[in-house]
């Protein structure tokens, strides 16, 4: 049975043994995506636009891109990152590992824009990726706009998988590889859908109701659930 475990941080990566909490870096401006690769802790800084990385001593950014958002990040198959950017006109970019912009997309596969800003990306086993876009962010939220889209492997556009998602956030896979989990920050739910052979999804349900765990502290349409990561067990982590 899987455990739901939820941390009111920036999540660190879900494969990491529990121990005492430990600051490594300060004065993030937004600090999200954290990915642990090769002794290198890599994450993102949605206020100061950049990507940086601390090999232990040091803090180095990589990635300066104003207007950008920097948001998810994931590692490709082939060793680069896949980074979202949140900002209002949302692009999903492709880095190398010292920052440098390979490539970028603004749309899906029929000439959408990512208009609502790409929040998070998620990376399958077979070198596919899915990536989740947000919504515009009013307040209180007007519109249900988020959607998922799916970057198959060796393919060169995203194309649209699932949409109406009540502000689509952290992104996940099951390490079958057969479920993905999404967090709707507006709706303060997880969703899950079946992953088909051909990387569509079906079967949409609600996989975990927030409210119902966690009474809300507080009245906001912004307390939902964020990031998140599933570890090799199927234990799924939760910054709320």
């Amino acid at each position: 049975m899987k455990i739901l475990l939820f941390i009111i941080a920036a999540l660190m990566a879900a494969q990491m043994t529990r121990a005492e909490e430990t600051v490594i870096v300060k004065n993030v401006l937004g600090a999200e995506g954290p990915l642990y690769f090769d002794g290198n802790l890599y994450f993102v800084g949605w206020i100061s636009n950049t990507l940086s990385k601390w090999d232990g001593k040091k803090t180095t950014v990589l990635n300066n891109a104003p207007n950008c958002g920097h948001n998810g990040l994931a590692l490709t198959k082939q060793k680069t990152f896949l980074l979202a950017c949140t900002d209002e006109h949302g692009v999903i970019l492709e880095l190398d590992l010292n920052g440098k912009e390979l490539r970028r997309w603004d749309a899906d596969d029929k000439g959408g824009k990512f208009d609502g800003g790409i929040n998070d990306i998620v990376v399958t086993a077979n070198g596919g990726a899915y990536a989740t876009l947000f919504g515009h962010f009013v307040d209180p939220p007007t519109t249900v706009m988020g959607k998922i889209f799916y970057l198959a492997p060796g393919a060169q556009n995203w194309i649209e998988v699932a949409n109406n998602l009540n502000y689509a956030n952290g992104i996940g896979v099951s390490p079958d590889q057969k479920t993905l989990y999404v967090s709707e920050t507006v709706g303060n739910c997880i969703l899950k859908f079946d992953i088909n052979p051909d990387g569509a999804l079906s079967h949409r349900a609600n996989f975990a109701l927030l409210n119902l765990l966690t009474k809300n502290k507080v009245d906001s349409w912004w307390i939902g659930p964020d990031s998140m990561k599933v570890d090799a067990k199927g234990n799924i982590y939760v910054a709320q």
